[in-house]
């Protein structure tokens, strides 16, 4: 929970297909619909001529670009995140089995099946797409790919290419991370505003990889905890709270080239097929909710900075009212997490609430899957998480249990472009 830091998710037109009638995606699939530049509180025309937001209209995100997808843009309702671990050592297995994803990863967010579908085929044979989502919308899903630092070991030639920014993240105090929860070769972000679209995206990428990779770990997210949105009402994280109230938007193109976009310096030497990514970090924080249930009301406040109701800091009225720091307790959340407490640090985050059942004490197994995009983690995530797990008083109530950090490589630019090409070139 780190962070007070919004990419606009361009959109399908009215109608949005099913996924069985858009089979041939020609240029790419961007037919599906023309950008929408402000994101999901953009507006699109019913029949009838009733207006309907864009984030209830099934629409497809535009798969290819300068930067890739579910950065950005805006967050949808749902997450399934995959890390894997890369099981053969053939570099060109891995370089075919990125160009497949591409592949495949363009037809699924344009709402079509994978390969030749899920029937019609050969009986003997299985299926190219596993068929859950027939009949779908596709429901805004962003397919987003990045590489750990694990991948450049050695086993594929690519240890002259690791970015200095591609570091391991340190230990940081209260840190009880479970290694079967963190780390991986690869990782991919699955968002989607119907969370059978984004499993099934993750499930058929698996299915596409198997011999070549290996689930490490996932997560599935409800209840997106942060907007990137500029005047959508901000979520709340399961303790009740706004969460992101300073996160950056999509269309903010200033704050997003300065904090989120690698280019330039960042974007030379071993780094320079980042020219355009970003790095990601995810975090698994279980929140003690029980605990945190029976903590007063005014104690909550104080522990955020920011009242319950409205989301606005201390001493003022309205939620995005610029906070007065120095009015906070000094361990306050909002206040450690600040950027003016962080030498400007700033943060695009993604996060998501998750539910994993109960911890065979009685207790939910819940929290935050924290999700969070910068230019570099040692300017960016390092310092803000230093701050907040040195002195936070909500540390009494969570602890970050899974932890990973991934080089996100720019977008895919048009159907001859593949997922990482400028790193495997």
């Amino acid at each position: 929970m780190a962070g007070e830091t919004r990419e606009s998710a361009p959109a399908a037109g009215a109608a949005a297909p099913s996924r069985r009638t858009v089979i041939a995606l020609g240029g790419a699939g961007l037919a599906l619909g023309a950008a929408v530049a402000g994101g999901a509180a953009a507006l699109l025309a019913r029949e009838g001529g009733t207006p309907v937001p864009v984030a209830d209209s099934g629409a497809a995100v535009p798969f290819h670009g300068p930067h890739q997808a579910g950065i950005a843009t805006a967050v949808q309702d749902r997450l399934h995140f995959a890390a894997f671990d890369v099981t053969t050592t053939d570099r060109a297995e891995l370089v075919q089995l990125l160009k497949d994803w591409t592949r495949a990863a363009e037809r699924m967010t344009a709402g079509a099946e994978v390969g030749e579908g899920a029937y019609g085929g050969l009986p003997e044979a299985p299926p190219d797409d596993t068929g859950e989502a027939l009949g779908l919308k596709p429901s805004r899903l962003t397919l987003t790919i990045g590489f750990g630092p694990s991948l450049f070991d050695g086993r594929f030639g690519l240890k002259n290419k690791q970015p200095g920014a591609l570091v391991e993240l340190p230990k940081f105090p209260g840190d009880n991370l479970d290694p079967a929860r963190s780390g991986g070769d690869l990782c991919v972000q699955a968002c989607a505003d119907d969370p059978q679209v984004a499993v099934h995206a993750i499930r058929n990428l698996a299915r596409i990889g198997f011999g070549k990779v290996a689930v490490r770990w996932s997560q599935l997210g409800f209840g997106k905890t942060s907007s990137t949105t500029p005047d959508a009402q901000t979520p709340r994280n399961l303790f009740g709270f706004k969460d992101g109230t300073r996160n950056i938007a999509g269309t903010e193109t200033e704050r997003l080239a300065r904090h989120v976009w690698v280019s330039g310096k960042d974007a030379e030497g071993p780094a320079a097929w980042m020219d355009g990514g970003s790095y990601l970090v995810a975090r698994r924080i279980r929140m003690n909710v029980e605990t945190w249930d029976r903590t007063p009301l005014a104690e909550q406040e104080d522990i955020f900075g920011r009242d319950k109701r409205e989301g606005a800091p201390v001493g003022k009225a309205k939620e995005h009212d610029e906070p007065f720091l120095k009015a906070m307790k000094p361990d306050s959340h909002v206040r450690l997490a600040h950027p003016d407490t962080n030498a400007g640090a700033t943060l695009l985050r993604r996060g998501y609430s998750f539910t994993d059942g109960t911890d065979g004490l009685g207790r939910l197994e819940a929290g935050l899957f924290f999700l969070a995009y910068q230019k570099d983690v040692r300017t960016g995530f390092i310092p803000v998480q230093t701050s907040l797990a040195r002195a936070d008083v909500l540390n009494e109530y969570i602890q970050h249990v899974g932890s990973a950090l991934f080089a996100i490589p720019p977008g895919v630019r048009d159907k001859g472009d593949w997922w990482g090409r400028a790193l495997f070139s």
